[in-house]
């Protein structure tokens, strides 16, 4: 049986087995329910940002588009030609 995870492609039962006792021979059978008591945190965290952030892009795709700023006096807008001004008449 091999479990899937992220970058780690064929790691089964015995390698499992074998990283969570190197685990408990480093940190100790006292450390081990703080070490996965802040894991667990840490995930829920993650998890909450993660779904703050897809919230919100959701949020702006259902919001229509602001209406365009309109242009100040004197400018061109892009596509348009510009109307000629007659030059002074010199009286």
């Amino acid at each position: 049986m091999n479990i899937p995870f992220a970058f780690i492609e064929g790691i089964g039962g015995p390698e499992l087995l074998m990283i969570m006792f190197i685990v408990l021979l480093l940190f100790g059978a006292d450390r081990l329910p703080d070490l996965a008591r802040g894991f667990g945190r840490a995930v829920r965290e993650f998890k909450k940002a993660t779904s703050g952030v897809e919230q919100e892009v959701r949020r702006a795709m259902e919001e229509p588009p602001p209406p365009p700023a309109p242009r100040p006096v004197g400018t061109i807008g892009q596509g348009e030609t510009p109307t000629p001004v007659p030059p002074p008449t010199a009286e």
